[in-house]
């Protein structure tokens, strides 16, 4: 049932996301999703903690990304020793309850990291969301790519594939 959601060896992959910073907070931080030459995209860009900043994000616009009946969700990524989050959303929505969950792939290698559905957390501006329904596969809408947790300094996560199982 393996659906390949984004496949970042073509280059115009990267065209419908867009950066969501802390900026929009009053933060400092910058991020970007660039293709590669190498045949995938780079999350990268410079996580501030200044002004009350302290995340960086990307977003594909919403579309078609649901399945029902999906376990995980795979992503072929090349780590830079930082943690990062995958997050859902079941609605077209900028702002509203989103489902995260984070994973942090070995630095300097290829690896494809799988993330069960059933450990996403439902979460409103970064805080947990107790009572909150489950991330429901079936439902989703919109998928991005954070760095948040204090991490302050550049990061870069290459990225190949997003796929969901």
């Amino acid at each position: 049932m393996a659906r390949k959601l984004f496949d970042f060896g073509n280059a115009g992959a990267v065209d419908d996301w867009s950066p969501i910073d802390d900026g929009v907070m009053g933060g400092m931080s910058r991020s970007r999703l660039r293709p590669d030459p190498a045949g995938h995209a780079v999350f990268e860009g410079i996580l501030s903690l200044e002004r009350n900043g302290g995340f960086a994000s990307v977003r594909a616009q919403p579309g078609n990304i649901a399945e029902p009946g999906a376990t995980h969700y795979a992503l072929v990524v090349l780590g830079d020793g930082k943690r990062y989050k995958l997050s859902l959303r079941c609605d077209d929505d900028f702002d509203g309850l989103s489902h995260q969950i984070s994973f942090e792939p070995p630095a300097g290698q290829w690896a494809t990291v799988h993330l069960p559905v059933a450990a996403f957390r439902a979460t409103f501006r970064g805080r947990n969301v107790m009572g909150a329904p489950p991330l429901d596969p079936s439902r989703a809408r919109q998928i991005g790519l954070m760095i948040a947790d204090r991490q302050a300094g550049t990061f870069s996560l290459g990225i190949r594939a997003i796929r969901v199982e």
